[in-house]
């Protein structure tokens, strides 16, 4: 006979290892996967958004699109849309805008304007001068021929002319705007008084100007931001000079600020290159651009060096001064030495 501890410590070392492996069972049951979920995940919708497929239609702008969207005026098969950023396949969906079927996307154009002074570079002005829509409203001289609706890429002020880019490629015209490019606009500037060569060095390096509206620097709002250097030649001297001014950015009448800077003020502004584009139709004139010249510029507006041809076309040069005419008192005048002749009788 076993003594009575040694039975009881004997069974316990049976049950010990039931008593271990029924402690082990719960977390065998949370070790095990998670069954996995047959449903697949949604797949984004394909296509473009609903503000970019009316702008390329002609529509409107983008910005525009926006709201047009915002107002319930767009529908798509028949539902409406109301909210911004949703797809849509402009092939395969029926769009309508105010009860019209789209026509499918506008095919690209691209002209070269010549802005004359004295028109505002905007679709619509709510003073009622004169517009650079007005002068492209006339037949297209491209071989297309057809109506589009285009928009300005940058802009050139009330009193400033010369090249003036217009297209309905806004993903171009975007990439074109911004600073970060460094596409080249070039200008012919006709300053009153003749600055100091410190002066125009400081325009060279880079110059501290106001950003912003004139109308915001005078409620107060002053904000001050130094240029990108620049090129800077003198082109006619005398006692108003014109300059060749090579910018690669577009601040709000950055030109006069930076003048104004050094004390001179801006009389006159041609801008005559963008990229490897130069000026070569009439004041008021424009042409349709070659697709050699659209490649330059898509390159321009990835950063990509473009050069410009060498020699200057007409409109990109200045136009021989006029001869002054004579001041002083006229000249008299003799009669002739000739013998006087007879009178018949």
């Amino acid at each position: 006979m076993y003594p009575l501890g040694h039975i009881i410590n004997h069974k316990s070392r049976r049950e010990a290892p039931q008593t271990q492996k029924d402690s082990t069972m719960p977390n065998e049951k949370a070790q095990k996967p998670a069954a996995k979920s047959s449903t697949k995940p949604a797949e984004e919708p394909k296509g473009d958004r609903l503000q970019k497929i009316l702008a390329q239609a002609g529509i409107a702008s983008r910005r525009k699109a926006e709201e047009i969207i915002l107002e319930g005026r767009v529908q798509v098969n028949g539902t409406t849309i109301t909210e911004l950023g949703t797809k849509h396949d402009a092939e395969k969906d029926h769009i309508r805008v105010d009860g019209k079927l789209l026509k499918g996307p506008e095919k690209q154009r691209y002209y070269m304007l010549n802005k004359p002074r004295g028109y505002v570079t905007t679709l619509n002005d709510p003073e009622k001068r004169p517009t650079v829509m007005q002068l492209m409203a006339q037949h297209k001289s491209g071989p297309h021929g057809d109506q589009v609706r285009l928009y300005p890429v940058g802009r050139l002020d009330y009193l400033s002319e010369g090249l003036l880019l217009m297209t309905n490629d806004g993903e171009l015209a975007n990439a074109l705007s911004k600073a970060a490019a460094g596409v080249e606009k070039t200008y012919l500037v006709k300053v009153s008084g003749v600055p100091p060569a410190s002066a125009l060095d400081q325009i060279r390096r880079g110059i501290m100007i106001d950003r912003g509206r004139l109308d915001e620097v005078r409620s107060g709002r002053r904000d001050r931001i130094i240029t990108a250097p620049a090129k800077l030649e003198l082109v006619r001297g005398g006692d108003n000079p014109w300059y060749e001014l090579t910018l690669t950015e577009g601040r709000n009448r950055q030109l006069r600020k930076m003048f104004e800077e050094i004390g001179h003020h801006v009389e006159k502004i041609r801008r005559i290159g963008y990229g490897a584009l130069r000026l070569d139709v009439p004041p008021g004139e424009f042409r349709e651009l070659t697709l050699g010249e659209v490649t330059a510029l898509d390159r321009a507006s990835k950063g990509k060096k473009v050069v410009p041809k060498k020699n200057l076309p007409e409109f990109a040069q200045l136009k021989a001064p006029a001869k002054k005419k004579p001041t002083g008192p006229p000249r008299r005048t003799f009669a002739s030495k000739a013998k006087p002749t007879r009178r018949a009788v």
